[in-house]
């Protein structure tokens, strides 16, 4: 039987407007040290996000998805947060803000296949 690894992982969400404090789930984040592990996923469901808030600008709203995702990647690419370990690039993309795309606090879990487990994640949380 394969070992479990620790995990952590966060929701990805958009708050359009941040002084009402509504949001909807976009995309997940994970985290895996022992399997060296950084990655996420997102989708913006437009129709939602248009009937939530009419004045929201997805273009931009996927620019940051996408920087968001290099930072995840780290590399040359990615600014100086994508040049910071794995674990620095996670804390730093989950911590606390008030902006229009946020993340829930940091949640642990174990993972044979951090990847897998992503993917299941983004299924329950945001589809």
């Amino acid at each position: 039987m394969q070992e479990k690894d620790l995990f952590e992982y966060a929701v990805i969400r958009v708050v359009p407007r941040v002084e009402r404090e509504e949001f909807i789930n976009t995309g997940i984040v994970v985290y895996c040290r022992k399997q060296k592990f950084l990655g996420m996923m997102y989708e913006l469901n437009t129709g939602k996000l248009n009937a939530f808030c009419k004045e929201i600008d997805i273009s931009i709203l996927k620019d940051n998805l996408c920087a968001f995702e290099r930072i995840c990647i780290g590399g040359d690419q990615s600014g100086t947060i994508g040049q910071l370990d794995m674990a620095s690039r996670f804390r730093w993309l989950t911590a606390m803000r008030s902006t229009v795309i946020q993340t829930s606090r940091a949640h642990a879990g174990l993972s044979i296949n951090a990847r897998e487990t992503m993917e299941r994640l983004f299924a329950e949380m945001v589809l």
